[in-house]
């Protein structure tokens, strides 16, 4: 619910305090509120190049983050503020403003590429701003992005296949926006108009030559063109002639026409092009999920290690995982109070009853949860489930017991009483008592509803009042002794076969139970192997998609001329290829 956002200005979301990254819990409650898929969109750039102002272009802001008006690096860590996406009904728009990159009195730039790194891993759409055009100094500048395969690891270990670990950044990375601030150059190459996308790609563009200066001149190009196969571009021109420190302070009229329409092209492509925040397999992103990713790389990097994208997703299946059972188990015992109206008839009834609800509640599990190392929690959610079929099965008896143990004294209660005031102590009394005796029987089994202790509960009973039908027949002087013999022999048998009634009816439940067992086994083994192919089958399509990717960049890179470039990217995209032939015939 979009009532869920109700935040005044922006929050610090990764402080950067004595070149310490930490993630302020503010924030992070914030985004644990937010049940929606968000769309992430982090903004960076050099220090006093007006980042601040386009994110709250974004925000639908005149004032939200903070715009530095000196020349020191104003913003601090990386801020965020979330908004309701104000195109997409049920999604949050979360914007993130980072720190400025090249602040002379940081002295070093390792928080710098941490923060740039930050941004990448966290956004589905990253936007780099710079003022002026795509010249060396700008691609120097970017040099941020040839660090990314030293700040970040995709994988735990290394890849089996011997795939580069950078090589499955496509997969994750976010859409690439280049913005140029105060660009006053025609958007001409060779004489010919082009868009700025076109500019763009004009510009990353690799050199000719061998020689270290040219590969040196060439790494940021390759790395943008290899990273972020998904980029566009959009130039902006000096706001005004009034342009100075406060851009915020400036009114719509005072700015050029030309800036207010290139921002409003600027936005409009935000809203409608930038996607919701995805991992690998599909997996959506919501608040909850995206502050649990920026605990785990910050953590990451305040440890001493490399934010690896594997070792987060894997501990964010831990929590979604152990989650999802918990709806399984909530879902199955809301479903059952809800369906399942106790004490049924049979035992077969009741465990018809429960079987649907079973699966559906497995399917709840499913839906919710992803990578699932060895079936760890699906094993677990199935032990829960057998418990709590056990349990509604000893409740059916035990609410069939209660009921039939109040049902037998209201209907004997009379019984009772008759042999009280001594109703049968006479002779012939013992026969009259066994024929009230089986009246009321008879009453009691035209009773519905009892349940499947019906004639368990009438036994016991019946096994309480031995003492009185044995002083009856004993003192029945209408009885000779050779009757009461023969009678005292049929009470036997009649009670062994009971005995052995009640002795079968416990076996064929057990059966039961084990033949249910055995259905809710292959049940779960069919939700598991569907659940298997379809994240195989994702894993399948991510890897084609990248294919085609690269495919297309080995396809520039021979038109450029770039041959050991080309065959690099061709042994790159043999290994991936080699990687879906495997999945693709292990798919059950």
């Amino acid at each position: 619910m979009a009532s869920e956002i109700n935040m005044s200005g922006p929050v610090c979301l990764i402080e950067n305090s004595d070149q310490q990254l930490v993630a302020n819990q503010e924030a992070l409650d914030i985004l644990s509120a937010i049940k929606q898929p968000v769309v992430v969109v982090a903004i960076v750039g050099l220090y006093r190049t007006g980042k601040s102002y386009l994110i709250n272009k974004l925000a639908g802001k005149q004032k939200g983050f903070s715009l530095g008006s000196t020349v020191q690096s104003h913003t601090k860590g990386i801020w965020m503020l979330c908004v309701p996406h104000p195109q997409k009904p049920g999604h949050t728009l979360v914007l993130l403003d980072t720190e400025g990159m090249g602040d002379v009195e940081k002295g070093d730039n390792q928080n710098d590429c941490w923060i740039f790194a930050l941004a990448v891993l966290l956004s589905s759409t990253f936007i780099y701003n710079s003022i002026g055009t795509i010249n060396q100094q700008a691609m120097d500048q970017l040099h941020y992005v040839t660090e990314l395969p030293n700040r970040i690891k995709s994988k735990s270990s290394p890849d089996e296949c011997g795939i580069d670990d950078s090589t499955n950044f496509v997969g994750f990375f976010p859409v690439f926006v280049w913005t140029l601030r105060d660009f006053s150059l025609e958007l001409e190459v060779n004489g010919k108009f082009v868009t700025p996308d076109e500019y763009l790609e004009n510009s990353l563009t690799l050199k000719k030559g061998t020689d270290k200066k040219s590969k040196n001149l060439n790494e940021s190009r390759l790395c943008i063109r290899k990273f972020f196969p998904k980029r566009t571009c959009f130039v902006f021109e000096r706001p005004s002639k009034k342009y100075g420190s406060k851009l915020e302070t400036i009114s719509e009229e005072d700015l050029r026409e030309e800036f207010v329409e290139q921002v409003g092209e600027f936005t409009s492509y935000i809203f409608s092009s930038a996607n919701v925040k995805t991992l690998t397999d599909g997996i959506v992103v919501n608040g909850p999920r995206l502050q649990n990713l920026v605990v785990t790389y910050v953590n990451a990097i305040r440890s001493g290690e490399l934010p690896c994208v594997e070792n987060a997703l894997l501990a964010l299946a831990q929590i979604e995982n152990s989650g999802a059972v918990q709806k399984a188990i909530e879902y199955y015992e809301e479903q059952v109070n809800h369906k399942v109206q106790l004490p049924t008839e049979t035992l077969q009834e009741l465990l018809d009853l429960l079987r649907p609800i079973e699966c559906e509640a497995t399917e709840v599990f499913m839906k919710n949860s992803f990578k699932d190392v060895d079936q760890t929690f699906q094993r677990e959610l199935k032990n829960l489930l057998d418990a709590k079929r056990v349990a509604v099965v000893k409740k059916n008896m035990d609410v069939s017991s209660a009921h039939c143990s109040d049902l037998l004294q209201d209907i004997f209660c009379s019984l009772e009483e008759e042999v009280k005031q001594g109703t049968f102590s006479k002779p012939g009394g013992y026969y009259f008592f066994l024929q009230r005796k089986q009246e009321l029987k008879k009453n009691y089994y035209q009773v519905p509803g009892k349940g499947l202790q019906a004639e368990k509960m009438l036994k016991r009973y019946f096994e309480s009042m031995e003492d009185v039908a044995e002083t009856l027949l004993k003192t029945d002087q209408s009885l000779t002794e050779k009757e009461k013999e023969i009678e005292e022999e049929r009470l036997k048998a009649e009670a062994a076969e009971a005995a052995n009634s009640e002795l079968r009816k416990m076996q064929i439940m057990h059966v039961l139970m084990l033949e249910e067992n055995e259905k809710s086994h292959h049940e779960h083994v069919k939700q598991i192997t569907e659940k298997i192919q379809q994240e195989r089958e994702q894993l399948m399509a991510e890897q084609q998609k990248i294919l085609l990717l690269k495919l297309k960049e080995q396809e520039q890179l021979l038109k450029e001329g770039f041959q050991e470039e080309s065959r690099k990217l061709q042994q790159e995209m043999e290994k991936i290829k080699n990687i879906m032939l495997f999945s693709s015939c292990t798919i059950l």
